[in-house]
């Protein structure tokens, strides 16, 4: 007889994220684990200033909350609760649960992973390891029915409970990559139930419902979600949130490298997709680690100008402002970054319509660079600038900006401690067998399709796209849906055209990854964010929507391609 699939559900995909998701999942539909990932490159960063205000704090004060009525709702059901919640203290989460467990009066056994705080160099604020899901594992096979932990790689979320209930250890290394592979695509939540979807429309996402995984034992898993719940789930959804935030095709993490070019993908159903055919290898030597620190000051107006002169208003801006830097006391801030956003239509019927916004951002060590010199100037040309002067927001003091950076330390080196809910202490060992990673040979091209009439057309007509951030880089993923659009693109969306479509990356190092049994291609463009999300370096700080800007862009299309854009989808 073959065992029952474990059903794990996510009920967070950041730290802010819907909050009654937590009962909603455990109301809606059977689950076995609920997870919830709270941890992000920024997080641990406003997480490590929380702490510098409290040392009892540095944790997710939501998930304590979402736990008041969720904790009994679990208990009564049979659900196990796993979260990255505790972010840089989760021993002081796990106190906090079991004294909100005593007051609510639920008898359910808390436990934790630890191990992941660094020593944190001079001049950062936090420094984590991101731990594997084994001390997950461990904790739960000590009989814990909540797990949080700290710095722990998104996917472990989904591992650690899989490896528990299956008995997988560590050289399963397919059946920890199954694993790996359905944590990834439950760890942003709806973003695997029609959030933030190219072909969104036709569907009903105002309410999307959150994913959950049927793992099996061989670590195969079926994506769906609880019967009754909005949004969908699709091949293309599925495809999407795999691109997300990935780059090659090994994904590399502290269990087991997964191999994304072996994932096969199928609709088994409505709202059901299959993931199958993951291939695993051993994980590298070192395991990735996070260090924020305070990067600077920046400050940053907008100014809104309306009707006709544009550009000659923006630049009257622009010289009165680098007039007042050089007359300021501190001089010009270390960085001045204007850019001109033509939001303004001609003959507009709306006042709004007719305004284009102006936005001036400025950084610098010192924060009185960045502080009264520049609000005071924009405050002071308010009756002597452009006609119909006014800006946004009123110009502020300015605000530190944060910078994370990426290392890597011997796996070796990282104390990995599962604290059971008895208090006993286990060590998680290293992996023996590693692998270093390294790029894949790329994979030999389709056939393309042969020459034909074309059409200038959004390249979105036919592809879907998802883009997201690593530090300061940026992943565009990009797949069609079809196997002759498949032909097409594979050949026409080469580095070289990438860049000529995005010309913001025309400078930097674009990478380009074939995947194709997604159908996919998965372009990393290293340096396009600057120093991260937390810097703010550019207008869309974590590349959310380059994804949508690429599909805008107008490309020479086969008709033959377009006079499918509404077929249903293909599936693998």
């Amino acid at each position: 007889m073959t065992a029952a699939p474990l059903r794990i559900g996510n009920a967070s995909g950041f730290y802010g994220d819907r909050f009654d998701a937590v009962r909603e999942m455990l109301t809606d539909g059977p689950l076995d684990v609920l997870t919830g990932d709270y941890l992000a490159e920024l997080t641990m960063l406003i997480l490590g200033r929380s702490r510098l205000k409290d040392p009892a704090r540095g944790y997710a004060t939501t998930f304590l909350q979402q736990l008041e009525e969720g904790l009994g709702l679990a208990h009564e059901r049979g659900v196990k609760i796993v979260a990255n919640a505790g972010g840089l203290n989760p021993a002081a989460l796990a106190g906090a649960v079991t004294e909100l467990a005593r007051k609510v009066g639920v008898p359910v056994r808390v436990a934790h992973v630890e191990g992941d705080s660094l020593p944190v160099p001079d001049g950062f604020l936090t420094a984590n390891a991101y731990l594997g899901g084994h001390g997950i594992a461990a904790c739960l096979r000590a009989g814990a029915d909540v797990v949080v932990t700290g710095r722990v790689t998104d996917a472990a979320l989904v591992t650690g409970p899989a490896a528990a209930h299956f008995g997988w250890g560590p050289d399963d290394h397919d059946a920890l990559a199954g694993a790996v592979v359905a944590g990834h695509v439950l760890e942003c939540g709806t973003q695997a139930t029609g959030g933030n979807y190219s072909f969104f429309r036709g569907h009903d996402i105002r309410r999307p419902g959150f994913p959950l995984a049927e793992i099996h034992a061989d670590g195969s898993s079926v994506i769906t979600k609880h019967d009754g719940t909005g949004g969908f789930v699709d091949v293309g959804t599925v495809t999407a949130q795999l691109l997300y935030e990935t780059g090659g095709a090994r994904y590399a993490g502290p269990d087991v490298t997964a191999r994304l070019d072996t994932v096969r993908l199928t609709q088994e159903g409505p709202d059901r997709v299959r993931i199958s055919g993951v291939r695993g290898e051993a994980p590298p030597p070192t395991l990735k680690a996070g260090l924020t620190r305070l990067g600077g000051w920046r400050n940053e107006v907008v100014f809104v100008l309306t009707g006709l002169d544009i550009e000659a208003k923006a630049q009257l801006v622009q010289d009165q402002f680098a007039q007042a830097f050089t007359g300021s006391r501190t001089g010009p801030p270390d960085e001045v970054r204007w850019e001109l956003a033509r939001t303004d239509r001609p003959d507009a019927d709306t006042e709004e319509t007719a305004a284009a916004l102006l936005r001036l951002v400025v950084r610098d060590q010192d924060p009185e660079s960045v502080g009264r010199s520049v609000s005071g100037a924009a405050i002071e040309l308010a009756l002597g600038s452009y006609p119909g002067f006014h800006v946004t927001a009123p110009p502020g003091k300015g605000a530190p900006y944060g910078v994370f950076e990426a290392r890597y330390v011997p796996a070796e080196d990282v104390e990995h401690v599962a604290v059971g809910p008895d208090g006993r202490r286990e060590r998680v060992a290293p992996p023996v067998r590693t692998r270093a990673l390294e790029e894949v040979d790329e994979p030999a091209l389709p056939e393309p399709l042969p020459a034909g009439l074309t059409q200038l057309t959004p390249l979105g007509r036919v592809a879907g796209a998802r883009s997201g951030d690593k530090g300061g880089d940026a992943n565009i993923g990009v797949w069609v849906r079809t196997d002759d659009a498949w032909r097409w693109l594979a050949h026409e969306l080469t580095v070289d055209r990438f860049r000529e479509l995005l010309p913001e990356t025309a400078e930097l190092t674009v990478v380009r990854h074939v995947l194709p049994n997604l159908r996919a291609l998965n372009f990393v463009v290293h340096g396009l964010l600057g120093e991260g999300v937390a810097a703010q370096a550019r207008f869309d700080p974590q590349a959310k929507a380059v994804g949508e800007w690429l599909r805008s862009r107008h490309v020479p299309i086969p008709v033959t391609l377009l006079e499918n854009t509404d077929a249903p989808e293909a599936h693998a």
